[in-house]
Order: structure tokens, then sequence, then C-alpha cells
């Protein structure tokens, strides 16, 4: 089957939306194709025959299958197997040998990151097994602030003393004295807990002496006023009051101070400055300019803010002793310069704010599903928060880049001001895995990483192991062409020719990359958002709609049903792939996955939850799976292989909206098979199932009403003077411009212009028509116009629904759990509708919302005067009728309304509405077309058909 082909296959593009961003490896692959099917389907034709594909080969000599920790992608860390000690400081695992626990301490140290509560001098410490059981036993919260176990209060008290560690090599010195001029320095006191990056918050009652070694992160503002424009990363700064400024008088410079006389950069945060000028003057705060104060990174913009780190230290105070008030409003001005400190961060900058978003996320996401995670996954994630600024910056930057190998030296990012070491630090705890040596380079990577080459450095390699390669050889081609030479074993020096081009390469490790999408996918629920919907919501683009996350049941109760879950996403993933690189057996293959799996877990899961709940089983993914499948096999006419599948979806499925057209698509299945007589009884039994409705339900009926003549039936059915009602129709001529089998039609419109038949009615509508005033939007408008009448309805507080806030719609719209959860506000709501309260309901939605993601709403296609018009004409009781069908079945009716929305008035508050469906020669209703217009017509509404024949030719 053609790619093109399977693109148009039913169930394609809802398989699509269902897997989303499709996941880089899939941990389970392997072992989910070779495990044993043990079911009534026999769709390959040899079942244990290996798949040949290339991806399947290259995946079956991979080390990724399953969620590995991470120990088999060796960092160029990792020298050796050695017992492993807990980081005194930042309290991640480290390697036991001697220059690595150097070297992480070093850069623990230097960097300023948070600290667990483990704030003994190194020399003390000594890597007791008393602090790494308070590391373990120290929690993070939500807030980042530390949370201490009681039975550990004793050693706590320990913790206040020290103010400052003198370091070598990154341990203690023993006679505490700097040495080398390093100096540590540490918050301390147990009125100063420590927060983010080192900043500290005052509790209780603060001297000068306890903020000595507090490091402050904020930035360099007003660089339009500085003489020097560019900056170098670690430049020494110094700061001076400037009282004598005229737009601010707490204004605080920023001095370049490697250079006399010293250079004007800018200016604190006006926020900092304010509470941070009166406690220089009043109590002499000065900051260790030459030792602290530098720049931390260089933004690309010379004029943009420039972040940079000082350190308060203490100057000589000769005011003698102060009195309580003194202190008191000391540390009243202290937690203001820590509170600006913390808001400056909570408002991170576009630049880094993504890293910000990535750490709420995980958060979120621990927090309220923190069964279903184990004690690794969970150690591994919150380890992430102990990262410097670095690390997580360039993690989420790598994570959220296509990959998945990235050459080290190509690397650069504005934010991240020290790349090497945040590799090494991601590589220490299993974040990121790396190929710094050839002998390093595995089978199955190879073909990625000469991805990152360009054509001229693959002609070098070929040149240089002697295979010929024309000029215009292209990428994938020369790749090729040296795989299948090194896996002959004709060119074993190919690892080394392309780290020689390359150097070292890293990627995101697979534990890392599998627990990431996981997060992302219990926090968004879908595949289709990903952490680019923060940075929508961030840069105003998306704005989504106020409403109360009210969660009092578990999306996956337990963790089995999560991996069950994963595993059926998996199955998706690996079903729409295939059909895009036309491997039909690997086709076949998931169907019969699906197929065996769909019937074990679908009772489980439509009696342990909620129905609009169930859409997060394995057994509902396995259905998309199974569906799509039965769409492939009827292009394949393998009908009975369809009829036996489908069967198996009604049997496992009672209660499910799709179940209509399955039973559509059972009944044509077994006509193709020449099974008349049990496709008429499968017709006549779906029109007996409460879940057949709207579309399928007509389908149905015709089918009962054509296969049903006698002999087969003599008498007719009940239905039949419901479904050959009349429906009004009008005909209108008109100029064609095509008149080609299989295209659009199109026509000659008024003034010669191209039109198509829509557009044709259109302006004859609005002249010899009657002069109506219309849109061709078809459901649009009438989503829009429900969206808007029933906003407070759709967002009202119902527990559940709401998981997160980027959603666009309740949870539980599309299903029939809908409208009786919500029935008396419903009720309410369309009285109102009804009594003519329409058009202020549509305006006070308009003001209050405009702009505002809502499902169906489309705020750009309609102005609200047209809006206003429309609710106007069309009246309370129809709108009232129509808006409770959609709450009642959002699902089935929200498609195949008519083409058309006239309107016109009668006077200046009354008018009428009209709705028409064009057909254009050839063309017929289809059976949801038709199903609207019958309903319509039941609602009161004004409905037509417009038919639309070519004008005969002059002769």
């Amino acid at each position: 089957m053609s790619r093109n082909s399977s693109k148009m296959l039913t169930g394609r593009e809802s398989l699509i939306r269902l897997v989303g961003k499709r996941r880089r490896f899939l941990p389970n692959r392997q072992s989910l194709l070779a495990i044993a099917i043990q079911g009534s389907l026999n769709l390959c034709t040899d079942n244990d025959r290996v798949i040949s594909t290339e991806s399947e080969r290259r995946f079956s000599q991979s080390k990724m299958a399953g969620l590995t920790s991470g120990e088999d992608e060796k960092s160029p860390l990792e020298i050796s197997i050695r017992d492993w000690v807990t980081c005194p400081v930042c309290g991640s695992r480290v390697r036991g040998e001697d220059c690595l626990i150097n070297s992480h301490l070093d850069a623990c140290l230097s960097s300023g990151k948070k600290r667990k509560m483990t704030q003994l001098t190194l020399l003390e410490l000594n890597f007791c097994s008393q602090t790494s059981s308070l590391v373990q036993n120290a929690v993070i919260n939500s807030e980042n602030s530390v949370a201490v176990e009681e039975n550990d209060s004793n050693l706590c008290k320990s913790l206040w003393t020290t103010k400052s560690v003198p370091v070598k090599n990154g341990m203690a010195s023993s006679t505490g004295k700097p040495t080398n001029g390093d100096r540590i320095n540490l918050a301390v006191g147990p009125s100063s807990l420590p927060l983010k990056d080192g900043v500290s918050t005052c509790d209780t009652m603060t001297t000068v002496d306890d903020i000595s070694g507090v490091i402050l992160k904020t930035s360099i503002v007003g660089r339009r006023f500085s003489i020097v424009k560019d900056l170098n990363q670690g430049a020494k700064i110094s700061l001076l009051r400037d009282p004598d400024n005229t737009k601010d008088p707490n204004a605080i410079k920023v001095l370049l101070a490697d250079c006399t006389p010293c250079k004007v950069l800018g200016f604190l945060p006006r926020e900092l400055a304010r509470p941070l000028s009166p406690l220089i003057e009043k109590y002499s705060l000065i900051f260790e300019d030459f030792l602290q104060g530098h720049v931390t990174s260089v933004p690309k913009l010379s004029l943009d803010a420039v972040p940079i780190q000082i350190v308060c230290c203490k100057k000589v105070i000769s005011h003698g002793d102060r009195d309580h008030s003194d202190v008191k409003a000391f540390t009243s001005l202290w937690k203001n310069v820590l509170h600006a400190v913390e808001s400056a961060k909570n408002c991170a900058s576009s630049a880094t704010k993504y890293q910000q978003n990535f750490c709420l996320l995980m958060q979120e996401v621990l927090r309220s599903n923190h069964h279903i995670f184990t004690d690794d996954e969970k150690n591994f994630m919150e380890s992430f928060t102990s990262l410097s600024d670095d690390s997580q910056r360039l993690f989420v930057r790598l994570y959220t880049r296509k990959g998945p190998w990235f050459r080290v030296s190509s690397i650069s990012y504005p934010e991240v001001s020290d790349s090497k070491q945040a590799i090494n630090d991601l590589s220490a705890i299993g974040y990121i895995c790396s190929f710094a040596d050839p002998k390093e380079l595995q089978n199955n990577d190879m073909k990625e990483i000469l991805n990152l080459l360009t054509i001229s450095k693959l002609r070098e390699i070929t040149y240089l192991l002697k295979k010929n390669s024309s000029p215009g050889t292209r990428k994938q081609d020369l790749i090729a062409t040296l795989l299948s030479t090194y896996k002959d074993k004709k060119c074993l020096s190919l690892p080394i020719a392309i780290f020689d081009r390359t150097g070292m390469c890293i990627k995101i490790s697979s534990k890392a990359e599998s627990l990431i999408w996981r997060v992302e996918r219990l926090f968004f629920l879908n595949g289709d958002q990903d952490l680019s919907a923060f940075l929508l919501v961030d840069l105003g683009i998306v704005k989504y709609p106020t409403y109360c996350c009210n969660m009092s049941e578990q999306i996956f109760s337990t963790r089995s049903d999560l991996l069950a879950y994963e595993e059926a996403i998996e199955v998706a993933q690996i079903m729409d792939e295939s059909l895009e690189e036309n491997n039909n057996e690997l086709v076949l293959r998931c169907i019969e996955i699906a197929d065996s799996r769909m019937s074990n877990s679908s009772a489980k899961a439509t009696q342990s939850m909620a129905i609009f709940l169930s859409r997060f089983s394995a057994s509902w993914v396995y259905s998309k799976v199974v569906f799509l499948g039965i769409s492939f096999l009827e292009h394949e006419r393998r009908y009975k292989d369809a009829v036996n599948l489908l069967k198996q979806l009604l049997a496992c499925f009672p209660c499910d909206g799709r179940r209509g057209y399955w039973t559509l698509r059972l009944s044509i299945d077994l006509e193709h098979m020449g099974c008349s007589n049990e496709s008429l009884s499968v017709a006549e039994d779906g029109l007996l199932d409460p879940w057949v409705r709207a579309g399928s339900r007509m389908a149905l009926q015709r089918r009962v009403l054509r296969l049903g003549k006698p002999p087969r039936r003599w008498k007719a059915p009940s239905f039949v003077g419901s479904i050959r009602r009349r429906i009004k129709e009008v005909h209108i001529l008109g100029r064609p411009l095509n008149c080609e089998i299989g295209k659009k039609s199109r026509f000659y419109g008024e003034n010669g212009e191209q039109c198509g038949v829509e557009q044709l009615a259109l302006q004859y509508y609005a002249g010899e028509g009657g002069g109506w005033h219309g849109v061709h939007a078809e459901s649009g408008i009438w989503l829009t116009i429900f969206g808007l009448l029933m906003w407070d309805v759709i967002f009202s507080d119902v527990p559940n629904v709401f998981h997160n806030r980027f959603q666009t719609a309740p949870l539980d719209l599309e299903t029939d759990g809908f409208y009786p959860v919500r029935k008396s506000l419903i009720e309410t709501h369309l009285q109102k509708i009804q009594d003519g309260m329409a058009e202020e309901i549509v305006i006070t939605s308009w003001e209050l919302h405009s702009g505002t993601a809502c499902l169906g709403v489309d705020w750009g296609g309609h102005s609200l005067s047209e809006l206003r018009a429309v609710v106007t004409c069309i009246g309370g009781p129809c709108l009232a009728s129509l808006c409770r069908h959609l709450a009642l079945d959002y699902r089935s009716w929200s498609s195949g309304m008519p083409d058309l929305l006239l309107w016109r008035f009668h006077g200046e508050y009354r008018g009428e509405a009209k709705l028409v469906e064009v057909k254009g020669p050839k063309d017929r209703l289809s059976e949801q077309q038709q199903a609207w217009l019958l309903l319509l017509m039941d609602c009161g509404f004004d409905t037509e058909v417009c038919k639309v024949k070519p004008m005969p030719s002059v002769s």
C-alpha cells in the first residue's frame, strides 16, 4: 500500500493525535514484538518470521530495551566501578574515585547551588553515614525549602555553626584558613534556611553577622546608560550608592572593578535597590567585590540585563550595640532584599523561563502522581533540582531538540556559561550519555552520529577509506555505503574516522528520555502538548481559561495501569511508523498485539474509572490501533479478518460512542463477504443499541430499508416515515469552470470570479434568493456560539475534569458524563437562552474571554456583531434546543452541520435564520448531514438543500 493511501485510512489521523510527538526510542519495543500472541487471529503468513526492516534490525542490536538506570551508558567521568558515596553538598551520588570526588566537590562548592542541610565542614563530614542518612531524609518541597525529620534535630543544630569553609582541591583545610585564596561562603544560622541557589530567608531575628557569606543572584539593568557595551563572563564588579540620582534616590551603581577609574556598567534593579540602599547606608553593608562580585553570563544583546552574583560580607561597624528595634528594622529590610531577589527569579527572563517551567512540570507531576513512581525514579528526578542552573538549562535545551546526538563542540547557548561543566554534571547523575572514545561507539548509534556530519566530511571519510563516491552522491547514500562496508568488516577504522570529525558527542540517556516523556504525558494528558505550551503562555500567544482544578480521583490508580497505558502508546507509535514505512508485516503484528491485549484490559478499565477517564486506559488505546487495523484490512480486501476484529471491538466496549460506526462497518463488510442476511441482522440489532446515534444511526436505517426488502423482510420498519421525510430543496444554475470527476466543482461567480458552490449559493441568497446575509462556516460558527453561550457551564467547578492549566475544555465534554453532573446548571442556563438572553450572554462572554482558548471557539472566524445578529435572528427556543443536544452528545453532533448559516432582519430587533446544505453536481447528502437536517427541523429551524447544477450549454 502506498504512503498516500495509508494516510487516507479511517482512524489514521486519530491515532496520530493520540501518539503525538513520537518518542525517540521505545523501551518496550523489542519485548512487545518478540512476545508470542495467543489469540484467534492469524493475520501474518508466518507469525514466527523475524521482522526484517532496518529499524527492527537496529533495535534488536540496541541495549536500550527497557528502562535502564543508565549504567550501561558510560560517562567519560566513570573510569571504573567502585563504591558510590553521597556528596555532602548537593546530596547526589558520586563514584568513590578520589579525582571524581574532588572534581565534583569543586563544581558543587563553586557553583553556589542550593545545599541540602549538610553544611558541616567537609573535614568533619568525611562522608559519614549519619550525614548520608540526613541527606536521604531531606525532602525538597514544592517551594524548594528543606524539611528535616524531627529525629535529626540534634544533628541539625550542628549544621548552623559553619559560616565559611576554606577548601583546597575540594577538601577542607585542617587549619581552617583559606588556601590559595579560595573561600567558600555558606548561608548560616537557623534563621536562614537555604533556598534556591544559595539565597537565604530570614524567619527569625537576623544580625549583621548572620548575612556574611550569603549569595545574591541578580542582574545589571539600565545598560543604555553604560559606557561599557562589551562584557566578559567573570568580570569583577563593585557597587556604589548613587543618592543623587534624579530618577531613583535608592539607585545603586554597578561598576567594572578591573579598571581604573571604575566604569559604570549599569544599575541594580529598582526592586532590589529599594531595600538594599538603606542597609548599605545605615548598617555599613558592603560587598566583597574582588572575590565574589562578578558577571555570571553575558547576554546576546549588549543592552540586555546582565546576570551577576554578589556575596555579602560585613565591614567593621563602629556604631556600637543596637537596640531591639534597630535589629527588628534590619531584619525587615533584609527580608525585603531576599524577597526582591526571589521574586526576580520567579519572574525569570524569557531566555531562562523554560528552565523554571521544566522544574515546575516535574515538581507538579511528582506531587500529584507520587504513588506511580519507584523510589529510584523519584530520586533520579529529584536529583535534577540539585544541578546547577547551567546543567538544568543545557538538559532542557537538548531535550527539546531533535537529536538524538549532539556534538559537544557545537553546543553553545548564551544562558549556559559553562557547557563543559554542565555536561560533566549531567553525565555524573545519568541524565546524558556520551561518545568520547571510538571504542565506545555502538553499531546502532553509528548512523545517527554520521548524520551529524556534513556531506563534505562524509566524502572525506569515504576517500580516506578508499571508497568510491561520486560528487553528486546524496548524504543518506554516503551514510548507507559507509555502514554497509563497516558491517562487512571492510573498514574497521570507521569509528576512528567518525570521532576525528565529530569529537565528543552526547545524547539524552534512555532513562531520562523515558521518565521525562512520562512526566509530560502525565501533566498534559495528551500527546499534542509539551513544554512549548508554557512558552506560548509566557509570550502571550495563547491564553487558557480560568477554572478550578479539583482532583479527587487519580488518572492512573496504580503503576501497573500506567505501564500498560505506556506500552499501548508504544504499539500505537509502531503502528503509525509501520504504515508510513509501508511495512505491512509489522502493521499486522501490531494489530495482533492490540487485539490480544484489548480484551484482557477492557473490562477492568470500564469498571474501575469514570467514563471520561477510560480514554487513559490501555484498552482504549488498543481499540484505536485495532480500528485503524480494520481500515487497513478492508483496504486489503481482507474482510473476514476485519469482521472478526469488529466483533471483538463491539464485545469489549459495550458502552462507547464509537459503536455506531463499528456496527456500520461490520454490516458493510459482511455484505462484501456475501452474507447479506447477517449484514441485515447486524444493522437491525444496531438500531436497538442506545450508543448508535446521529449519522451512524441514519446509515444503519438506510441499510435496513435497502437490505430488508421482500422476501427478507415483509413488514416496513417503524422509522421509515422519519427517514423519508422531505427536506426542502432549491435548485440554482451556475456556469461551470471544471467538470472533472473527483475534483471539487468550480463555477464562475456574478462578477466573473472563480468560486465554489458555497460562494455561488451565498451570492444567490443575497440577491434573488431574498436578501440574506450569510457565512459559509459549517460546524465552526455553531461550536463558537455554543462555547460562548455555555462558557460558564463548560468551565464550572466539577471534580476531576480539570487536571492542569493548559486545558481548553473539561475532560468529559465529549462524553455522556458531561450533561448528568451539570444537569441543573445546564437547564437553568438553557432557560435563560430560551427566554431571550442569548445576545446578552454572547456579549458578556466575548468581553470577558476574548482570545481565550476554548474547544470549538474560533475568535478570529466571526466578529461580535456578526454573532449578535445570528443569535438574535435564530431566536431563543431554537438556540436552547441546539445547545441541549450538544451538551448531551457533543461528540456525535459537533460535525456535519449545514454549509451555510443565513440571517436577515425584519425591523431592528426581529429576524429569521435559515440553514442550507449546498451540493454540487453529482454530490449527495451524507448520513451525518441528513441526520443534522432532520434534527434541526425537529428543533424548529428553517432548513433546505441547495443543489447547484451546471448551466446548459448553448449550441
